[in-house]
């Protein structure tokens, strides 16, 4: 079959790939020799001072010659995303089996990309890797990778994905730690199923590939009430196990490596009514986006912010709101500015979109913010919405509803931010000044 190539989607102006008349459309074929399937391709070869380009423009090949000079350019080009690799496991805990219908088409979407992990952390399970997937890795050295493991005794894995024939997953750790791929790990606790022992164990077992292991994260199953199957959530015993687990192997490491290499997620704690630990004890912040550290981070940025009255100050009320999970650290932070001299009040949004068990900020909807704010908002207040809620880039919840819509409902000027201390103390200042 030939190789067609990939298409280039755009072409920076004034960059390498313009300059030597590259075009949006063209389909980039090969890089000194080397077919190229995918954008990962594209970084892999680009890095010799001498680029010979094999690309179509209109069906005709073409040649064209690049000089990097020192190597490892940016060329200036993207190519268009590859098909991603959709994910044929059943597992019981999958969050976009628990959807409603009506939202975002990209929501529903199951990847089990080994080149979307690479790429943009997302995790996977390495059921449906090929040899060749995993020789690729080894070549290109395609690390770190995030690999969800859950269990590494490979009946309880098993069962959890809904794959009974999924491959052992210690034997494909082994066989990444071999060749030296970086790994992060994460572990969805779900009680009955991969608690108690079991997480012990598999921790130690993932242990043992230190160094090429360099995180893993346990995270409590997040359930909602559109689920089908029967899952018990983690609750409060649950919580104070599993944290009594993890500090335990945590020391053990830390006395041995001088790192934690094994966190909990902040909802666990949450859930157990146990303080945060400190910023510094979550190493490198390896898994902030799977929820692991935000809140310290959120709060060790508190605390070293600066926040001076200023006497000019407009009295502008100045609203903001996040999930119940983290409404009680918003709220101690907002009372912080209220003594300062701003007016600002944060409120509470329970999820009744996915149910009052989801009480992260990120997955609210517009429908349930205007819900907990119809009434309260006045008409001259400022709205400020965390762009942790938004989807990346844009400026829509996860129902479609707009910040314009919720802007238009509510009567109220509304801003996105940074969701982040400085992100808020920014805006309150900007706008009060």
């Amino acid at each position: 079959m030939p190789n067609n190539g990939v298409g280039i989607e755009e072409v920076s102006p004034g960059s390498i790939a313009a300059a030597a008349g590259l075009m949006q459309g063209d389909r980039l074929i090969s890089i000194n020799g080397q077919k190229v399937r995918d954008t990962i391709d594209l970084m892999f070869h680009s890095g010799e001072p001498q680029l010979d380009l094999r690309i179509a423009r209109e069906s005709r090949p073409m040649n064209v010659s690049l000089k990097t000079g020192t190597g490892n350019s940016d060329l200036g080009i993207v190519l268009k995303l590859f098909n991603m690799r959709k994910c044929r496991n059943r597992c019981i805990f999958c969050f976009v089996h628990q959807l409603p219908g009506g939202m975002r088409k990209s929501l529903y979407l199951k990847d089990e990309d080994y080149r979307m992990s690479f790429l943009y952390g997302n995790y996977i399970t390495l059921t449906g890797m090929s040899m060749e997937d995993r020789m690729r890795i080894v070549e290109q050295r395609l690390s770190p990778l995030y690999i969800s493991v859950h269990s590494t005794d490979t009946h309880v894995r098993n069962s959890m994905l809904g794959k009974p024939d999924a491959p052992d997953i210690l034997k494909d750790l082994k066989f990444f730690a071999g060749h030296r791929i970086r790994m992060h790990t994460q572990i969805v606790l779900c009680p009955g199923y991969n608690d108690g022992k079991e997480l012990g164990r598999t921790i130690s077992d993932l242990y043992r590939f230190y160094p090429y292991v360099q995180s893993i994260a346990v995270v409590p199953v997040g359930l909602t009430a559109h689920r089908k199957k029967v899952l018990q959530p983690v609750g409060f015993d649950d919580a104070r196990a599993a944290l009594e687990t993890i500090h335990r192997m945590q020391t053990r490491i830390m006395r041995t490596h001088g790192e934690h290499l094994v966190f909990a997620a902040d909802e666990l704690y949450i859930k157990a009514g146990i303080d945060m630990p400190r910023l510094e004890d979550y190493d490198e912040l390896f898994q902030i986006e799977n929820g692991v550290g935000l809140v310290p981070q959120f709060l060790a940025q508190a605390r070293k912010l600066k926040i001076k009255t200023h006497e000019n100050m407009k009295k502008i009320r100045i609203v903001t709101f996040s999930g119940t999970s983290f409404y009680p650290f918003l709220a101690k932070f907002t009372e912080r500015l209220r003594k300062k001299g701003f007016d600002i009040e944060a409120f509470e949004v329970v999820n009744n979109f996915f149910g009052n068990s989801v009480t992260v900020t990120g997955l609210l909807t517009g429908r349930d913010v205007l819900k907990a704010l119809t009434g309260e908002i006045r008409k001259d207040d400022v709205l400020l919405v965390p762009d942790i809620v938004m989807k990346e880039g844009d400026e829509i919840f996860l129902d479609n509803v707009s910040r314009q819509d919720v802007e238009a409902i509510l009567g109220a000027k509304t801003l996105i931010i940074e969701s982040s201390a400085a992100g808020l103390v920014d805006a309150v200042m900007k706008i009060s000044a």
